[in-house]
């Protein structure tokens, strides 16, 4: 009896040395999956960022045209944008999108 026990034990380990290598393999795969898709994820940031310079380098341009200093409008918004959430109302911002929406919905009809 105890060389069938043995064998059975022996059976068990192989098959749970089989099953954790399939495990392996799956997960092989899809660290190659989550590789690949992080670089597809990189090449795409990097082309947007690209192209977010080129639109930033055109609009510094158009504002200096018109005489318009983008530092100091992107303090005023920095400004603005820090003192909403403690001194203003919240739907007071959110007021002015749903009217619009309305107003467009209106014309639809």
């Amino acid at each position: 009896m105890g060389l069938g026990g043995a064998t059975r034990k022996l059976q068990k380990v192989a098959d749970m040395g089989e099953e954790l290598y399939s495990r392996i393999n799956e997960l092989r795969e899809q660290i190659l999956e989550v590789r690949e898709t992080v670089q597809e994820t990189n090449e795409r940031v990097a082309a947007v960022e690209n192209r977010l310079d080129g639109q930033t380098a055109i609009l510094e341009a158009l504002a200096e045209k018109e005489g318009l200093d983008v530092d100091e409008l992107l303090t005023e918004v920095a400004i603005e944008e820090a003192e909403e959430p403690e001194g203003s109302d919240p739907s007071e911002g959110a007021g002015t999108i749903p009217d619009a929406e309305g107003d467009a919905e209106g014309d639809a009809e």
